[in-house]
């Protein structure tokens, strides 16, 4: 960064630092917001655009090789008129990042003339002809495209110190992306009366990275085909990290390829809670029992404040719903072998004792099951449980594809082509933990890749730039101000300068 920049931000810093400072004001007779004379006028000179933080994104995609890679190995234009399938894919890619919804908010940017500038682009697909483009992948391109963008990842990973690769985590789960579309071919109704389609995620639970995205009719069940897309995700991290382990609910403990990925990595799965293993849990002696203590959601450095009225639990006391209360949690463990399995597994089995209350009375206690199965021979019992427990943070990611990125939204007309989009819009999130990955101020990093999308584009994407066309040059002139822009320029110094091959 130049010195010249590093100055106007620390006194841009010190202004805002002096304007927020502590004051004891006196009694204010008007509003603090006493903007009147407000008038608008059109400036014939300059071109700016609110999304001034795109630049640092569109560098980082050419010099990790994105670009190349995606034209070199992407074939679905016969001819470029004007438009490569690089071009496509960002386009759907940063309209996403400047927080748009639909394809219809394309149209957005290619009205705006400051954005083409900015990109370096005399004009960018309208949302007609990006539609087009996703109705043009068949399966193998999509597979072509997952996997350019997966080569790119590796060498971002390769930028990433020695701790880095020391474990890797792959949660595994579907979920249902609903459509409110009747012609929508190979959606679907799911088993809870929800039209639309089944995707299947895989990620790298330190990172977030969404490392395959499988479209699915709305029928499917969540493992289905899905030992096939977890072989993948091994091969992509096999021989990178020192430990590699699967992490998923009872619909993906496949047990015909449990011993198959036992010599690749360590796993952890639920189990079904059927009535031989509820048997044998009923069927273990006192003394193999242990008391699950859970550790509390946060330390009370100073002084523990009163908590407020539980106003759920005195609404479902009043009206005499039921409740159901956990007393108590013990863990256990014993061996099984699966029938498809030709090997014994460790199963950790956590026994919930629960009170069913209607109202103010106790109505019975009830003792239920949850059953782990793991090849993990080292990890504590209740370490079995909390890293089980840990794949909720799954749930967090797609819940942000699905309501931060907007990539579920559905919006072609049939499963390839909503495919398509899914991954390419996806490709924004991922753009997110690839920058967290290349900061150099790694603790800043770190809330990159753990941010949610929304807060993301509000402080690193969305600042305020003039474009400024110099010769061959193109200068966003920042008029924008928040904390972290001056690691953020750092962090587009540090990636202007790395050369990927």
């Amino acid at each position: 960064m130049k010195k010249l920049n590093h100055k106007i931000l620390g006194k841009r810093k010190r202004k805002i630092e002096k304007r927020l400072e502590r004051r004891n004001w006196e009694n204010q007779e008007r509003p603090m917001f006493r903007g009147i004379n407000i008038g608008y006028e059109m400036d014939d000179r300059h071109k700016g655009i609110a999304c001034g933080g795109i630049g640092v994104i569109h560098v980082m995609a050419k010099r990790l090789g994105l670009v190349k890679q995606i034209d070199k190995h992407l074939h679905l234009l016969k001819r470029h008129l004007p438009y490569h399938e690089s071009d496509h894919v960002l386009n759907l890619a940063y309209n996403v990042l400047a927080g748009g919804t639909r394809l219809e908010d394309i149209e957005l940017q290619r009205q705006d003339e400051g954005w083409m500038d900015a990109l370096g682009a005399e004009v960018i697909p309208d949302p007609t002809t990006a539609g087009d483009f996703v109705r043009r992948f068949s399966e193998r391109d999509i597979m072509v495209l997952m996997e350019v963008i997966n080569e790119r990842r590796k060498k971002v990973w390769d930028q990433q110190p020695k701790a880095f690769f020391k474990k890797a985590t792959l949660n595994i789960d579907g979920t249902m992306a609903e459509t409110t579309g009747e012609c929508k071919q190979g959606m679907d109704i799911s088993y809870k009366g929800i039209w639309g389609y089944g995707p299947l995620l895989i990620s790298l639970a330190q990172t977030r990275e969404a490392l395959y995205l499988v479209n699915r009719s709305g029928s499917a069940p969540s493992h289905l085909d899905s030992a096939v897309w977890i072989d993948r995700s091994l091969d992509l991290v096999e021989g990178r990290f020192e430990e590699v382990w699967l992490r998923g609910d009872t619909d993906f403990s496949l047990t015909e390829h449990l011993d198959r990925w036992d010599e690749r990595c360590k796993f952890v799965f639920g189990l079904d809670a059927r009535q031989n293993l509820v048997s044998i849990a009923q069927g273990l002696a006192k003394d193999q029992w242990e008391a699950l203590e859970r550790k509390p959601r946060y330390e009370v450095k100073t002084e523990e404040r009163q908590r407020p009225e539980n106003v759920k639990e005195r609404i479902v006391k009043e009206r005499g719903f039921k409740n159901i209360r956990t007393v108590s949690e013990q863990v256990a463990e014993f061996d099984y072998r699966p029938i498809k399995c030709k090997k014994i597994y460790r199963v950790v089995v956590l026994r919930k004792n629960l009170t069913v209350e209607r109202g103010e009375q106790a109505l019975f206690d009830d003792i239920r099951y949850f059953f782990y199965i793991t090849n993990d021979r080292t990890m504590s019992n209740p370490g079995v449980v909390f890293f089980a427990n840990e794949r909720c943070d799954h749930e967090n990611d797609i819940e942000q594809l699905k309501n931060g990125v907007n990539a579920l939204r559905m919006p072609s007309e049939d499963l390839v082509s909503n495919w398509a989009y899914m991954v390419i819009a996806t490709l924004a999130w991922n753009l997110k933990a690839w920058l967290g990955l290349l900061m150099p101020q790694k603790i800043l990093g770190h809330r990159i890749v753990r941010m949610e999308f929304k807060r993301f584009l509000n402080t690193f994407i969305k600042i305020p730039c003039l474009i400024v066309k110099t010769g061959h040059q193109i200068i966003y002139r920042l008029v924008g101000y928040n904390r972290c822009l001056k690691e953020y320029l750092r962090a587009f110094s540090v990636i202007k300068a790395c050369r990927v091959t």
